[in-house]
C-alpha cells in the first residue's frame, strides 16, 4: 500500500481517532511525558499525530509544539481539537514521516505514538527524526510491537514466526499496517540511529475486538477472518494475544513499546 492508499484509509477516520480511548487515554500516553520531562523551553515535533492526543497533552509543558501527519483529515482534526481546547501553541502541518520539512536541530523533543507500523521505511523516520533534534535532543516512540528475538535456534525462529503472524493479524484489520517491530528490532533501529536509548518499558493494553475492528471498517467477512485467527493462532502467537471469549464479547491484549533515546552529540 503506497501513501497515497495510507490517506485514504486514514482520511474518513479522523473522528474515529479523536474519541479512541486507545488513543486518547492509553497508558502509554500519561508514561511518555513522565519519561520525556517536558521543559517550558523547549520545541516539540510530534510526527504521525493523528487526532494530535500527544500534541495535546504535551502542549501545557513546553513553549510550542508542532503536530504533522501524511493526512490532510487527520491534521485538520488534530487542528480543530487544539482550538476548542484553547492550545495556541499548537500548530499543525501535513507532512511525511520520512520527509519532515524542517531545517536540522530544529526541536527539543520529536514524539511519534502508535504510528510507525505504518511507515515504509522505519529506518528513514529515525533518521529524520535524528537530523531535525538538536544536539542532545530525545526522542519518544511509542508502537506496537511482535514477538520476535535474536537468537538463531529455532526457539528464535519460532519467536519470529510468531511475529509474523502478529503482523499479518494486524494487516487483515488495517492493510495500511506496514509492520511492528520486535522490542529488539527497534532497540537495533534507535542505535543504528545515532540515539542512546534512555528508557525502555514494555505495556500491555487489552482491547476489546470488536471496537477495535469497526474502527477501521472492517467488512463482515474480514471481522470472520480475524476471529478465526484468533482462535487458530500458534502457541507462541496465542500466548502473546491472549484472546479471551465470553460468548459475543471477545478481548484480546497487545503490546506497546515506550522507547526514549536521546541523540549522541
Amino acid at each position: 500500500m503506497n501513501k497515497q492508499q495510507v490517506q485514504q484509509q486514514f482520511g474518513d477516520k479522523a473522528s474515529a481517532y479523536a474519541t479512541s480511548a486507545v488513543h486518547a487515554q492509553g497508558a502509554s500516553l500519561a508514561r511518555l511525558v513522565e519519561m520525556v520531562a517536558p521543559r517550558p523551553e523547549w520545541d516539540v515535533l510530534d510526527v504521525a499525530t493523528a487526532a494530535g492526543h500527544t500534541a495535546h497533552t504535551l502542549a501545557p509543558h513546553v513553549r510550542a509544539v508542532v503536530a504533522t501527519d501524511l493526512t490532510h483529515a487527520m491534521a485538520a482534526q488534530a487542528g480543530a481539537l487544539a482550538r476548542e481546547k484553547g492550545m495556541a501553541n499548537v500548530r499543525v502541518a501535513q507532512a511525511d514521516a520520512e520527509r519532515l520539512p524542517f531545517p536540522a536541530a530544529r526541536f527539543d523533543l520529536v514524539t511519534c505514538r502508535i504510528a510507525a507500523h505504518h511507515f515504509p521505511d522505519i529506518d528513514r523516520f529515525l533518521a529524520e527524526a535524528a537530523r531535525v533534534l538538536r544536539p542532545g535532543g530525545l526522542l519518544a516512540v511509542v508502537d506496537n510491537i511482535v514477538p520476535g528475538s535474536k537468537l538463531r535456534g529455532k526457539k528464535g525462529r519460532v519467536q519470529r514466526q510468531a511475529g509474523r503472524y502478529v503482523n499479518s493479524f494486524e494487516r487483515l484489520r488495517d492493510p495500511s499496517h506496514r509492520r511492528c517491530l520486535s522490542i529488539h528490532g527497534w532497540r537495533d533501529a534507535f542505535y543504528a540511529a545515532g540515539f542512546t536509548i534512555q528508557h525502555e518499558e514494555i505495556l500491555a493494553k487489552e482491547l476489546d475486538f470488536h471496537s477495535w475492528a469497526a474502527r477501521m471498517h472492517v467488512s463482515p467477512a474480514d471481522t470472520v477472518r480475524l476471529h478465526a485467527m484468533l482462535r487458530q493462532a500458534p502457541r507462541e502467537a496465542l500466548e502473546f494475544l491472549t484472546p479471551v471469549f465470553q460468548g459475543d464479547k471477545i478481548t484480546f491484549t497487545l503490546s506497546e513499546a515506550l522507547i526514549v533515546g536521546k541523540i549522541r552529540d
